[in-house]
């Protein structure tokens, strides 16, 4: 918190979401008529320039809201009756020393401004209903030699497991969070799945959206409404036609991204019954836990200096998997291609909205020119 207000980096995975619908998922005891207070007042920022509740946010924007002070004042000019009035933060309980112990375990690498962790599966990234236990509950042990809390950048699903980045400052968080919105950071998973998809290096594009009468909880493939989704997937060895091992790289960073589109190809991923149903499960001592993986995230430093590279080993069940069907984790990083984001199609989507946007720009400098004239 500052004297001029409390300032927040938006996420990867809030990119592109309304500004009221941030609130309700990183701050729900903020109420809608302060937020709209707030906008009405000047109050509400983003990237400094004043902002309403519908507005769509991108990532690596930083949302300022007034300090705790000026929050209580507005409160009380707009005469919140004290039992409807937001409930207080709730204090944090300090973390035990198994949970201290668990976080420090997770760490891969740290610097100046990124520590990577590598997530078990079961551990989800954030809070919710009934989920107690989280990242993002343990990053209080992480704060090292720093003043402030290291913050979540992107998120990766509960039973998926592997590498995870978050900030130490909001500065490094709004960086890193461009890196992820403008595809420039690249990620990189392994994944066994079910079947052998008949092209070995493909692209899949699939628009998405979330499957109505799930309450978000589930996407499913929309070709109308779907917003744009691109995964690549490599295979790196097949055990016969019953099951293969491969690598997906996400050029966009959707909600289930890579689950559904591997179930949509008609290839699971092994133990992703929420997609794959009973084709996602193997027989003969294969673990029926989810068989996805972050093995590895290379992304520029904010300060110019070394870029991140950094990979994580397969968690118990994975690797158990792999000696049952003969796999061996040694020869499977495979190079990471120089695939720019304007070379995949929302990429090349925005480059021609950039391309557009230009030519007007141009035609109203000729039309000025000319009256001038």
């Amino acid at each position: 918190m500052s004297e001029t207000g409390r300032t927040f980096p938006i996420g990867y995975d809030d990119d592109g979401i309304r500004l009221d619908r941030w609130f309700k998922r990183h701050l729900p005891d903020v109420s809608f008529s302060l937020v709209s207070r707030w906008a009405r007042t000047g109050q509400l920022r983003l990237d400094g320039k004043r902002s309403e509740p519908g507005d769509r946010i991108a990532a690596g924007q930083i949302i300022r809201i007034p300090p705790l002070e000026i929050e209580k004042s507005a409160i009380a000019n707009i005469g919140v009756a004290p039992e409807k009035a937001p409930r207080p933060k709730r204090e944090r309980v300090p973390l035990t020393p198994e949970e201290t112990e668990l976080a420090l375990s997770m760490v891969l690498y740290r610097d100046n401004n990124a520590i990577v962790l590598d997530k078990p599966p079961g551990l989800a990234t954030q809070g919710g209903t009934k989920t107690d236990k989280h990242v993002d509950g343990l990053l209080d042990a992480l704060t090292f030699d720093s003043e402030g809390r290291p913050k979540l950048v992107h998120r990766l699903d509960k039973d998926t497991s592997g590498v995870l980045l978050v900030a130490r400052s909001a500065r490094a968080a709004g960086y890193f969070a461009k890196a992820f919105s403008s595809r420039t950071a690249r990620k990189v998973y392994w994944a066994l799945v079910t079947g052998v998809p008949a092209i070995s290096d493909g692209m899949v594009e699939l628009p998405l959206a979330k499957q109505p009468g799930t309450g978000g909880e589930k996407m499913h493939v929309d070709e109308k409404e779907g917003l744009p989704a691109r995964t690549r997937y490599r295979i790196i060895e097949r055990a016969g036609n019953r099951a293969c091992w491969v690598e997906l790289q996400p050029f966009t960073g959707r909600t289930h991204q890579l689950r559904v589109h591997m179930a949509a190809i008609g290839h699971p991923i092994v133990g992703d019954g929420k997609y794959g149903g009973i084709e996602a499960f193997l027989t003969g001592g294969v673990s029926r836990k989810m068989h996805l993986h972050a093995r590895r995230l290379k992304i520029d430093s904010p300060d110019g200096g070394p870029q991140i590279d950094v990979t994580a080993e397969l968690p118990k069940h994975f690797a158990e998997s792999f000696e049952l069907l003969g796999f061996d984790p040694k020869g499977g990083d495979l190079p990471i291609d120089d695939i720019k984001f304007s070379e995949t199609l929302e990429g090349k989507k925005r480059a021609a909205l950039n391309a557009a946007k230009s030519a007007r720009k141009g035609r109203k400098g000729e039309r000025r020119g000319r009256g001038e004239r």
